[in-house]
């Protein structure tokens, strides 16, 4: 046919052909090393992938809405909930936020129940919402089947039918246990009392969703995407083996179950995590053989980072959720919670609100993710990241198992003990700047002051003073926080640090060691003094010495450190705090600390140990 002729001009090319060019290309580098991807959840990520990739992965040849639901469950579209989350307590002014959401977008509703105690302090938090046309989620309780009594109370004289209604609590024993160490009423009665919720709901509530497996505590916490995922399946998997040993249903325990995971900003594999959420999790529900299909159709609430927050530059915080709210709606997940972009630092407000919630409004009706089912299907990308992280998240879930089951497997601190090895890597990437939090340990805004805007420091809402120590916590925090305590540090001293570039010979590489300079101190918030450059090593001293600098970096190439730096410390050292020169000639370190040098910075410096020492000589 006339139309194939374009494709006989260009016959297909093996992948041993592109090997060839790409190693040509190299020109001798380490292919490894330069274009393999080794993540820091223990897989390998290619540099492209082909159509003989995909060859043995079982599911592709599954449509959506069917099993394992890798593609999603829905056939017609891709419709999720879009849900804000009010912290505050007082119902009164939680519905007036409640009702601007939803007269703005909002589908579906995270509501504090501290203060609900009468079907009065319901109405108060319901007044004007048509709770059967938004989903209620309920949080924040230690009582949630008296909640959840009260909600039905208040639909029934509302005249509401409450088999109708839609909705979640997140009763989750397990958070409750990683965060104030210890069940809160005993493993035991955590395990009844979520008993009584399931059984409650079948009966009165069956499209709501009372048990919950928040894995993005572990998220916030610094794991990485399979040790999430496998853990955060475990538990749910503990839930339905344990509850179904007390008499429930497993096609009533599963489809109670909603996993809520936090998504990050490596896109692609957040996309390849929920869709592998699915996949195993309907590899779980087979070995209980439900009645049904119910239990596989796994409800994921996706809630974008806190970990990934900062507090300087916050408007970045905006991107990054962007790009966590696409993951998650790409990936097919049910609800979707944007965090405001200033969460980091102070309680929301009408706007953090507005700036969230548009942004999945955005995404649904300007960029239109909502009607494609599963549009990351056949990408020889994401298909192998989704089989990576299955089989990587898998590895984890049968650890748990061998360990007895989740319950046992947190006592013994085997989560605990693998989620914070991954946080110390990650903060190890941070502190050395391999991983980069634009605006804070890398490229900050040198004029920006956040200190009077602090209105909080935790990174969590969760209450855990009364902690104890049957269960080792997990801490939230975000990769942020240690260099903006460095930063704040600088904000609130008497004296803030001035670094003097004492710029010297070749222009290219002054003004780069210079921008380096630059970077590295002003992530502490230092005073930085450019320079255009001086004419001789004297000349620059005695301008850095009528700067009164507390610190001087000198800026050259290494060849030219050797006329610079000896008489440049001659008029220095003893008069400024630090001598500090950006780079490393190996072979004249040791000559250089000689004449006066006391630091040397470099790529390879551990940014953030550096600058708490010159916190401690200069603060």
């Amino acid at each position: 046919m006339e139309d194939n002729k374009l494709f006989s001009e260009f016959p297909p090319v093996s992948t041993e052909k592109w090997e060839e060019a790409i190693i040509k290309d190299l020109k001798g580098a380490d292919y490894d090393k330069k274009l393999v991807w080794h993540t820091i959840e223990g897989f390998n990520v290619k540099p492209y992938y082909r159509a003989e990739d995909l060859e043995g992965l079982e599911y592709l040849d599954t449509n959506p809405g069917q099993q394992p639901y890798t593609r999603g469950k829905q056939t017609g579209g891709n419709v999720w909930e879009v849900r804000q989350d009010i912290h505050v307590a007082d119902p009164v002014e939680a519905n007036r936020i409640a009702l601007d959401a939803v007269e703005r977008g909002a589908t579906s509703l995270g509501l504090c129940a501290k203060q609900i105690a009468t079907v009065d302090d319901m109405a108060a938090l319901l007044k004007g919402i048509y709770i059967n046309a938004v989903s209620i989620n309920f949080m924040c309780s230690h009582n949630y089947l008296s909640v959840l009594r009260l909600y039905v109370d208040y639909a029934k004289r509302e005249g509401y039918n409450a088999a109708e209604l839609r909705g979640s609590c997140d009763f989750d024993m397990f958070r409750y246990a990683l965060t104030h160490g210890r069940f809160h009423r005993g493993e035991e009665g955590d395990l009844q009392m979520a008993k009584e919720l399931v059984e409650y709901a079948h009966r009165e509530l069956p499209k709501f969703r009372v048990l919950t497996v928040g894995s993005n505590l572990l998220h916030n916490a610094g794991s990485n995407i399979v040790q999430e995922l496998g853990f955060g399946l475990a538990a749910a998997n503990e839930l339905v083996a344990r509850l179904t040993d007390l008499g429930c249903k497993m096609e009533h325990v599963g489809r109670s179950i909603v996993l809520s995971v936090g998504v990050g900003s490596t896109y692609f594999m957040e996309i390849a995590k929920i869709r592998a959420a699915r996949l195993l999790w309907s590899k779980i529900v087979d070995q209980y053989k439900p009645e049904c299909e119910c239990p596989y159709k796994l409800f994921i609430n996706a809630t974008t980072s806190r970990w990934n927050q900062s507090v300087y530059d916050p408007y970045v915080n905006m991107l990054r959720s962007t790009t966590e709210a696409m993951s998650s709606a790409i990936a097919g997940a049910d609800s979707i919670s944007v965090l405001p972009f200033d969460n980091a630092y102070k309680e929301a407000d009408d706007f953090g609100y507005r700036i969230a919630r548009n942004q999945q409004l955005l995404l649904k009706e300007e960029s239109y993710l909502d009607k494609i089912v599963d549009p990351a299907a056949g990408s020889y990308y994401i298909e192998n990241l989704t089989n990576d992280i299955a089989q990587g998240a898998w590895k984890h879930f049968l650890e748990v198992e061998e360990a007895g089951g989740y319950c046992k497997a947190l006592r013994s601190g085997l989560v605990q003990d693998a989620v914070e090895a991954t946080a110390r890597k990650r903060d190890l990437d941070i502190a050395t700047r391999r991983t980069t939090i634009l605006g804070t340990n890398q490229y900050p805004n040198l004029l920006e002051k956040m200190g009077d805007k602090m209105e909080k420091a935790g990174s969590c809402h969760c209450c855990c003073d009364d902690k104890s120590d049957e269960v080792r916590t997990l801490r939230p925090y975000r990769g942020a926080e240690a260099f903006e305590q460095l930063r704040l540090q600088t904000e609130r001293a008497a004296h803030r640090p001035r670094v003097f570039l004492l710029t010297y010979g070749n222009l290219t590489m002054r003004k780069a060691r210079a921008g380096f300079a630059t970077n590295f101190f002003g992530v502490a918030g230092y005073e930085i003094i450019d320079n255009p450059g001086f004419a001789t090593p004297e000349e620059g001293a005695q301008a850095a010495l009528d700067s009164k600098a507390d610190v001087v970096v000198l800026c050259s190439s290494d060849d030219e450190y050797a006329e610079l730096t000896e008489p440049a410390c001659k008029l220095l050292k003893g008069k400024v705090k630090s001598l500090v020169l950006a780079g490393y000639p190996k072979e004249m370190v040791e000559t250089y600390k000689g004449y006066g040098i006391d630091e040397f910075i470099h790529v390879k410096t551990n940014v953030l140990d550096c600058l708490q020492q010159f916190q401690e000589k200069l603060l």
